[in-house]
């Protein structure tokens, strides 16, 4: 049998696991689960706690799917945004909640930083901005954005007006550039 592709034929796999059919439940999971899988995968990159989300995620459609609506969201949409908030959820539930579990929350920040320190990393921040100097214009700035405000490579391609591709070289070359400054 062929797999479904189409949003209409999703629609009606989805209309069959509300009456809980469970050979439509199984051709939902052969057109679905390599994209709900991605979904979970970005969000939680550990294979088997990726897996054991995604299997939760079909348990919630097969429990779920007499609530879904076709005119208020693709289908693909709406299995999506649960594998999404089932990963989200999962990413909380493994986040530290003890101090057993976080002992450095026990290391009390002073006020600021010990006059050593502070020198130090003033002249650390100092070389640093020595070497981003030598980086021509676009490349600091390109730096500056994926490293200092967190831009991914996507949304700096698209504010430069370059593909990925060049702006991960560009990126590569500039780090060489700046390891080799801050290294001498």
């Amino acid at each position: 049998m062929q797999r479904p592709r189409q949003t209409a034929d999703l629609v009606a796999l989805l209309a069959r696991v509300a009456k809980q059919d469970r050979s439509a439940f199984s051709e939902l999971y052969q057109a679905t689960s390599a994209k709900l899988y991605g979904v979970v995968w970005r969000i939680l990159p550990a294979k088997d706690r990726a897996e054991d989300v995604l299997q939760d995620v079909y348990v919630r459609i097969w429990n779920r799917a007499s609530s879904f609506d076709a005119s208020k969201a693709s289908p693909i949409a709406w299995m999506a945004t649960i594998a999404r908030n089932r990963a989200i959820d999962e990413v909380r539930r493994r986040a530290p909640v003890s101090i057993e579990d976080a002992p450095q929350a026990l290391d009390v920040a002073a006020e600021g930083l010990d006059p050593l320190a502070a020198t130090q990393q003033s002249e650390e921040l100092q070389r640093l901005n020595e070497c981003l100097k030598a980086l021509e214009g676009d490349r600091r700035e390109i730096v500056l954005l994926a490293y200092y405000t967190g831009l991914s490579r996507d949304e700096i391609a698209q504010r430069f007006g370059h593909p990925v591709g060049t702006i991960k070289v560009w990126l590569h070359r500039s780090l060489a550039q700046l390891r080799k400054c801050l290294g001498s």
